[in-house]
């Protein structure tokens, strides 16, 4: 079986511990229970995490570079969920050292959403990052509006979100997950156990930029951030 996200895996993990599970995007498969190590996995399921949380800090760090006068950054997570509590306790730790300060707002319903960022884009000199979580996923739509609404720069972890109209976004490739995923599959048909084969992070990487959202909120990107881009959106 071929499941998606730590939602999918547990239940499946719950009802077959015979059945080879393959995962692909799951953010802490270790910290979840799924499997007793990376390097090990040791039981009937194995696959990709979704990202490793010092790619977190990238987003403050982009961010700046895009909005160099951002000082206040409204992060919006999932703090029910392992991945959200990671997410955010690398964002805390770098932004010191980028002179900004963080404040977190739940990605719960759409009412809480629409009501702390309101009360957030009150203060001068903010900005926003959105933090990996199926919440984020499922508002998305909303959040991308909210940003504009609002004229906050913001950071997405999939580019989906600035094909969406968003500014920016800097993540895995998940296409690339589900091709190495089907790798894993083909192994294990062939005989392979999946305890042996070890969960894998992410190796490309996309940077997607909106020009015309930029230039909507009256920023420049920086040539050398468009030159590092995988995608220009214009």
């Amino acid at each position: 079986m071929v499941a998606t996200g730590g939602t999918s895996v547990g239940p499946l993990l719950q009802a077959t511990k015979t059945v080879p599970v393959v995962f692909a995007n799951v953010p802490d498969p270790v910290g979840s229970g799924f499997v007793e190590s990376l390097s090990r996995p040791g039981g009937n399921a194995t696959g990709f995490v979704q990202f490793e949380y010092n790619l977190s800090g990238k987003w403050p760090e982009l961010l700046k570079q895009i909005a160099p006068d951002v000082q206040r950054v409204a992060v919006l997570w999932d703090p029910s969920i392992i991945a959200g509590i990671g997410q955010f306790a690398v964002i805390q730790s770098v932004a010191p050292a980028l002179g900004v300060e963080v404040r977190a707002i739940n990605v719960r319903d759409k009412g809480e959403i629409e009501r702390l960022v309101g009360a957030f884009a009150n203060l001068s000199n903010g900005a926003m990052i959105v933090t990996a979580s199926a919440l984020a996923f499922v508002h998305r739509d909303l959040i991308v509006q909210i940003a504009a609404r609002h004229r906050l720069p913001t950071i997405y972890f999939q580019r989906v979100f600035v094909s969406s109209g968003g500014l920016i976004s800097y993540g895995p490739d998940f296409f690339d997950q589900y091709l190495r995923a089907a790798g894993y599959v083909d192994r294990i048909l062939k005989g392979e156990r999946p305890a042996d084969l070890p969960v894998q992070a992410p190796t490309k990487y996309e940077l997607v930029i909106n020009q015309q959202t930029a230039r909507a909120l009256g920023l420049t990107v920086p040539p050398i951030l468009l030159a590092r881009a995988d995608e220009v959106i214009e």
